[in-house]
């Protein structure tokens, strides 16, 4: 009797042991919550020192307030001109020409960066000149835009496709040259050879280098686009650059910013959504954590 005693003392607290450790584990919800604040209050940190320094310079006295606008006129235009219709079709219509621009700079880069990095001919022919137009500034393209293409988006889009493509073939092109050869002999080896050999073996090796030039195309490719829409305003179709250059003419500092904000929000929103997702997830592939 006793014996049967014991035991169900002890099974009753081993029970009791569990349900305190539940009490005391924190929740996945608290978990959760917590990852997602330490993640975001540096960024939050960043953005208050950002404002606090642009509302001591409009303090100081250095440009009149109607030339340099603080915060407290900026952000209350910013959130006004997102409340309008006519704002997201100025983005829609930018986002759309980002989108098929870049599409296209894609398909040239990757076709320029596989050709010239499996012929050593063309190499040596073109090397050099893919890199001088990627030195090369967007806006002395839109002369020779302007007189190929006239006042219209295939004008933007020569200047976009000329802006990013060269950085997305460099960066194919730097990854398939620093693979290591042992990996290819290996391949080669496993019978890894034709377009096996590229699936399986380049592709990948190459990946995180390409990244890192597809992420710098975007970037030139947002460059190009924001002086095109500025340059080349098109009648009936509002842009992001069209009402950047609207507000400048007629003298509209605090919606000039506001739009400028717009930009850079975009900017940082694409960039965190897609290129800084895509490297998380190569690392963890990778099995390269990030601190």
């Amino acid at each position: 009797m006793r014996g049967n005693e014991t035991v169900d003392e002890g099974t009753l607290r081993s029970e009791m042991a569990g349900l305190d450790a539940l009490e005391q584990a924190p929740s996945h919800d608290t978990t959760r919550v917590s990852a997602v604040w330490q993640s975001s209050w540096p960024k939050l940190a960043a953005l208050a020192l950002a404002l606090g320094l642009w509302q001591l310079i409009v303090e100081s006295g250095w440009k009149k307030r109607y030339v340099l606008p603080g915060p407290n006129e900026v952000l209350p235009r910013l959130w006004h001109e997102l409340g309008r219709s006519t704002t997201w079709d100025a983005i829609g219509t930018t986002l759309r020409r980002g989108v098929v621009g870049f599409s296209m700079a894609m398909v040239v880069g990757l076709a320029l960066g596989l050709a010239v990095s499996r012929w050593r001919l063309l190499r040596t022919a073109v090397g050099s000149l893919i890199s001088g137009l990627q030195t090369m500034p967007s806006i002395a393209w839109f002369p020779l835009a302007l007189v190929l293409f006239s006042q219209s988006e295939r004008a933007i889009y020569f200047v976009v496709i000329i802006g990013a493509a060269p950085s997305i073939a460099n960066g194919l092109i730097t990854g398939i040259d620093h693979i290591p050869p042992l990996l290819l002999r290996a391949g080669r080896v496993l019978g890894a050879t034709g377009f096996a050999r590229y699936r399986h073996i380049v592709i990948p090796a190459a990946t995180p280098t390409f990244i890192a030039g597809v992420k710098q195309g975007w970037a030139f490719c947002w460059r190009s686009l924001m002086a095109g829409e500025l340059l080349v305003i098109i009648a009936n179709k509002p842009s992001i650059g069209a009402r950047l250059q609207y507000e400048r003419d007629f003298a509209d500092y605090p919606g000039m910013m506001a739009w400028m904000l717009i930009i850079l929000v975009i900017g940082i929103t694409i960039d965190t959504l897609c290129f800084t997702a895509i490297d998380r997830r190569i690392r963890a592939r990778r099995g390269l954590g990030i601190e």
